[in-house]
């Protein structure tokens, strides 16, 4: 008889075939879905990182983008912003996060501008850095040691307590105290990791759109780096004070002690112009 050809091999083979058939069902399924989930999120991420590059322009608050125009255009911005969304696609946290990356800008806006105080980059740790140069947040159980220095020197030189929470700086920025870094963005725990990145032309334009206001600025310059600004402010106008910077490897060469705020509140009073109230650290 025929069947006796295969005797209990057919039926064998047949469970074979379909599990192998259902393996490969089941392989290609996994790698088709696994392969448009990869596609999708690559979609997404893509389509995240150019909104923020598309929005980039959007958070420079309006009173200073007509000043900026001419280097919020230029290819130099272009590539800043290309390289911050291949930092977010690499997966590196930025910080400060995009809603405070202008945040100086949108509290002193150029015409209330009276006093500069320059600082680097951000701070590098989590829940630090606010937009400000040298600000944390009040919320921020401890303090870096450069802003300790800072409200040391201010106990110092005009008799005013240092604060146990208040380090957001605010109240600063609100009476015309521009906090700006020259470069505005880090990799999280990467300290300098975004310097010569495109950020150094876009803060140096304003530098030099401030040099041009016909309204008095001090220029306060703390440490080397701050220094070689120097060199944009050349309206006679306008006055620099030059000090180490507050971190403590340099403090204690010339910054503590050196009356920084009340020299800043004199120049002002020169200007005919109203001093800071440096008491007044925050105004959140």
């Amino acid at each position: 008889h025929p069947l006796s050809l295969y005797p209990k091999n057919k039926p064998r083979n047949r469970l074979k075939s379909r599990s192998r058939t259902k393996w490969l069902t089941f392989s290609l399924t996994s790698i088709v879905t696994d392969f448009f989930f990869l596609e999708s999120r690559k979609s997404y991420n893509l389509l995240f990182e150019r909104s923020l590059a598309l929005t980039m322009k959007s958070l420079i608050p309006e009173a200073w983008k007509s000043m900026l125009a001419p280097q919020i255009q230029s290819p130099e911005f272009r590539a800043l912003e290309d390289f911050l969304e291949q930092e977010i696609h690499a997966g590196n946290r930025v910080y400060p996060g995009k809603e405070d990356r202008f945040k100086a800008l949108e509290l002193t806006p150029p015409l209330s501008v009276k006093v500069v105080i320059l600082g680097q980059d951000p701070y590098h740790g989590a829940g630090q850095a606010i937009g400000l140069s040298f600000a944390v947040p009040n919320s921020l159980p401890k303090k870096p040691p450069s802003l300790k220095n800072i409200l040391k020197e201010l106990q110092s030189d005009l008799g005013h307590p240092i604060p146990s929470e208040a380090s957001d700086l605010s109240g600063w920025a609100n009476q015309g105290v521009l906090l700006l870094n020259t470069v505005l963005t880090v990799r999280a725990e990467t300290p300098l990791s975004h310097q010569n990145k495109g950020w150094e032309p876009f803060t140096d334009s304003i530098l030099n759109a401030l040099n041009l206001i016909h309204s008095p600025i001090v220029f306060v310059l703390w440490g080397s780096h701050a220094q070689k600004k120097k060199a944009l402010i050349t309206n006679p106008m306008h006055s620099i004070i030059e000090t180490p910077h507050p971190s403590p490897l340099s403090a204690y060469r010339g910054f503590l002690g050196s009356k920084v705020f009340s020299r800043i509140n004199d120049q002002l009073e020169r200007n005919g112009q109203t001093q800071i109230d440096w008491k007044r650290i925050s105004d959140s």
